[in-house]
């Protein structure tokens, strides 16, 4: 099989790399990483080079390119099916649901919260449309726990696209101080205390760069 190449952004902010870079090291998928800075004078012809979108994640696959996170993780779950990216038939409906609700959605909260994994923001980034957010989160988090959380510790038991897709909330989570439900908040804790997410982690806590524009509702560079 070609070499898989996944293309990621500055690991402190870019919460849309995060996501398939730790499907790929959960499924144990192994992939050449190269890592472009966002926001510099270089980053857009570089980006360019592998995508004509010019964001990141960008998945390179021989003579394939796959952009955008989902549509990354969707086509790892075809091409590796005994990976389990999604769930058994029973969960596999919902997991979809809530994946592309993530996806698509919670836009008060990336405005307000955005990911930065060096910082401690307590009570920053509060307003009623942020808390709408966040309380569709935990109750997403909760009923998946309590449906499908018997089999493991996380939203359909293994870990599946669908905890990918919340990490980064995850993150912000704990950045931005928001208090959680027991539930919610054992949750975020196994997610945070993943191996790979800690290899992540240490490597945006070494990066030189730091994005000053970064709270920029519309960035331009990363889907971030």
């Amino acid at each position: 099989m070609a070499t898989l190449i996944l293309v990621v952004g500055n690991k402190n902010y870019s919460s849309w790399s995060l996501r398939p870079w730790l499907a790929m090291h959960q499924a144990g998928i192994a992939f050449e990483e190269v890592v472009i800075p966002l926001y510099r004078a270089e980053s857009k012809a570089a980006l360019l080079a592998y995508s004509r979108a010019g964001k990141v994640p960008v998945l390179v696959h021989g003579g394939r390119t796959v952009w955008d996170s989902l549509a990354i993780m969707e086509y790892l779950a075809e091409i590796f099916p005994a990976a389990g990216l999604w769930p058994e038939d029973a969960g596999r409906g919902l997991a979809r649901s809530i994946s592309a609700e993530m996806h698509a959605g919670f836009q008060a909260l990336r405005r307000g919260m955005p990911m930065d994994l060096r910082e401690h923001l307590p009570s920053q980034g509060r307003s009623d449309a942020v808390a709408a957010d966040i309380e569709r989160v935990t109750a997403i988090w909760r009923d998946c726990r309590t449906r499908f959380g018997a089999g493991g510790p996380f939203l359909f038991g293994a870990f599946s696209i669908a905890d990918a897709m919340y990490a980064p909330v995850a993150a912000r989570f704990r950045t931005y101080g928001v208090p959680l439900d027991p539930t919610s908040q054992a949750y975020a804790d196994t997610v945070l205390a993943l191996p790979a997410f800690l290899e992540w982690q240490a490597a945006a806590l070494q990066e030189p760069w730091v994005i000053t524009t970064y709270s920029n509702p519309a960035p331009t560079a990363s889907d971030a």
